[in-house]
């Protein structure tokens, strides 16, 4: 008997040369097509098609084969057979449900290629006409919501999410998806968060839960509805945690665990990579900047942290997009982990993250790696300016063993984990920016992320100031850091400027030391670490004075940046005021004892008793800071992070993903 061959919705026999015979499904789909209504002529038409197995590659392409015109032509039967969908999600027989959800998904996917330059509207009338939209769209999302809520097939609820998935992604911009506007009216997040509440669903459908509720709240996000649609998730989100507070599980969050503790990858040669993954970053950082209570869960320790469980789906054969928008597949996550702790009951959604945020941050050259960077890093100034968060950040009851990964530099050994202290979580924040700082001082300089590091810094300082909490942290990293910092913007100044107001970063800086030399007996942790403050600036004084000498320069000339050199000239007054006070006093030292190089505890002999004598200036607004704002700063930024996002979570939903073989073995018994 001759070998049957299938391609493409064709039947042919490879040893005979007639006519290729088409599958029944694809002749039915080719009815369809036709003008006619196919069910005149087959009064069981409808019934019959989705007892078919679904050729998704076929309705697909055949309708990405036709122009516009041709497509307005067929508009009836394609409303027809999206109405008939949405009927069969409310059949018995489980076939049925399962061809419908992936018609669906075919449908959307093929006629979004028709629309991709309008707005959504469209779309709409071509699936299902204006006149009976807000009908359909109400049956489609009670059936869907019917169908992630009960007991019963997990493929079935993951197409659910894959068709919601289509749904969102419609439009690159998801704000002009006006299908969106209709999944908004009937709320489907009680069933997205109740999959998320469940142990064994989260695990199986915890990425794609994740994503989508990170796309919906993006939704309109700077408008009124926006706004409104976003409060309603943090108000589900929150209640959630609350209804669950004594199981210690939250869903929404432990979800977000696994995923973003699924992002480390270590190969056999110990060499870090990562799987920089916007679409989970945005969900953590809606979670945190939605609703500030969420900060207080990134310090609960989470049973299910560890290593994490290989996702049920099949990794995608297509490349993976940069973003890295599907989840980790089974190949990747197969490597070697990073381990979170030694003790993995210790851990927190918040280690996990800044060691996440250490890998990322490693590398800024790529743009989706500084995509990554940024957002780590705006998620890490919510966190800094959060009264809650800080206080547990800063308590020195709470100490944990944070292992960041620190870049391989020619001039510093690589520390050993198990020398690593417990300390309480601040360090580890502060650790991880000194670390930003002195690997990024480079030709393509990252000035927004440094920025950005500076304030974290900034707005940490400023809470121990107010609070009079005394870290024992390592003061003298952060101070060599900046002075460091300080040293490679005057040395590349030129370049710099090209492209950059280096005195705005250089202010900042200034301003740390300010705030030190003002308020550090308030928080330093003991009166040795204000006068070892005092001999860094001493001993580096050349690069205050090399600084000076520049802004002076450029502020007495009328170019372009007078202004913002002059401010960082009057904020240099403190420090030239310590180097001129101190350092002849030094220098007579030196002489009356006849020491050619003075030690360090000779030099702190002499300021300890010079003190009295040193006159500074009160500097207003050191412990003042802007509060993070969004809308008015960042909004530009997230719409073209959410575009991204939406884009290579449709491009990700391949075929494959779609695919019924899992789904005829969990239906076996059904003929």
């Amino acid at each position: 008997m001759a070998q049957v061959e299938k391609r493409g919705g064709l039947l042919r026999k490879s040893s005979a040369s007639k006519k290729p015979l088409k599958e029944k499904v694809v002749l039915m789909y080719d009815e369809i097509f036709m003008t006619e209504d196919p069910s005149k002529c087959s009064p069981r038409f409808w019934e019959e098609l989705f007892l078919m197995k679904v050729n998704l590659e076929y309705l697909e392409g055949k309708l990405e084969s036709l122009d516009g015109e041709e497509l307005m032509k067929i508009k009836d039967n394609i409303n027809c057979l999206f109405q008939h969908c949405i009927q069969a999600l409310g059949e018995e027989h489980p076939i049925r449900v399962v061809n419908a959800l992936q018609t669906l998904c075919a449908l959307i996917r093929g006629v979004h290629q028709k629309n991709k330059s309008t707005s959504g509207f469209d779309i709409i009338n071509m699936l299902m006409g204006f006149d009976k939209a807000e009908l359909c769209m109400k049956n489609l999302m009670e059936s869907l919501d019917s169908l992630l809520c009960a007991e019963g097939s997990e493929s079935l609820k993951s197409l659910c999410l894959k068709l919601l998935l289509c749904l969102v992604t419609v439009t690159d911009n998801i704000s002009q998806n006006t299908i969106l506007e209709y999944v908004m009216i009937n709320s489907i997040f009680e069933a997205i968060l109740q999959i998320l509440s469940h142990p064994p669903s989260r695990r199986e459908h915890g990425y794609d839960a994740v994503v989508l509720l990170a796309l919906l709240v993006n939704y309109r996000k700077y408008e009124v509805t926006g706004l409104l649609s976003g409060q309603l998730l943090s108000f589900f989100l929150f209640r959630q945690y609350k209804d669950k507070e004594e199981e210690h599980q939250s869903g929404f969050f432990s979800a977000l665990t696994n995923m973003v503790g699924s992002m480390f990858i270590a190969d056999a040669h110990e060499k870090i990579s990562v799987q920089t993954n916007e679409a989970i970053l945005l969900a953590l950082y809606e979670a945190v900047h939605l609703n500030r209570n969420f900060i207080t869960v990134l310090a609960q320790s989470h049973p299910e942290m560890g290593l994490v469980t290989t996702p049920v789906s099949p990794a995608p054969t297509t490349p993976v997009t940069p973003l890295g928008t599907t989840p980790p597949s089974s190949d990747v996550i197969s490597s070697v982990e990073l381990p979170l702790d030694a003790d993995v009951q210790t851990s927190n959604l918040l280690i996990t993250f800044l060691k996440y945020s250490s890998i990322v941050m490693q590398d800024t050259k790529d743009e989706h790696r500084l995509h990554s960077g940024k957002l780590c890093l705006i998620i890490l100034t919510c966190i800094a300016e959060d009264q809650y968060a800080n206080a547990f950040l800063h308590d020195d009851n709470m100490n944990f063993r944070v292992n960041l990964h620190r870049m391989p530099m020619r001039h510093r050994k690589k520390a050993a984990d198990k020398n690593l202290p417990c300390r309480p979580l601040v360090c580890a924040v502060l650790d991880l920016m000194v670390e930003f700082i002195v690997t990024h001082m480079m030709k393509e300089f990252p000035m927004d992320l440094y920025i950005r590091c500076i304030q974290v810094v900034h707005k940490l300082l400023c809470y121990q100031k107010k609070c009079r909490v005394r870290l024992h942290y390592t003061w003298r990293e952060l101070w060599s850091a900046l002075i460091n910092l300080l040293k490679f913007l005057m040395s590349n100044e030129t370049v710099l400027l090209a492209k950059h107001n280096i005195f705005t970063l250089a202010l900042m800086i200034v301003n740390l030391f300010n705030m030190f030399i003002t308020y550090g007996d308030t928080f330093l942790p003991t009166p040795s670490s204000y006068d070892e403050l005092y001999y860094e600036i001493i001993r580096m004084h050349q690069s205050f004075d090399n600084l000076y000498s520049m802004v002076l320069r450029l502020s007495t000339n009328a170019g372009q940046w007078k202004e913002a050199a002059s401010k960082v000239t009057h904020a240099l007054v403190n420090i030239r005021a310590i180097i001129n006070h101190f350092n002849p006093k030094i220098e007579s030292y030196a002489a009356v004892n006849h020491i050619s190089q003075l030690s360090e505890e000779q030099v702190l002999e002499v300021v300890r008793a010079n003190y009295d004598t040193l006159t500074l200036k009160l500097q207003d607004g050191l412990d003042q800071y802007e509060r993070y704002s969004e809308q008015h700063k960042e909004a530009a930024f997230f719409k073209e992070l959410v575009r991204s996002i939406s884009t290579n979570v449709r491009r990700n939903l391949a075929f494959h993903t779609l695919s019924q073989e899992v789904l005829l073995k969990e239906f076996s018994t059904i003929s």
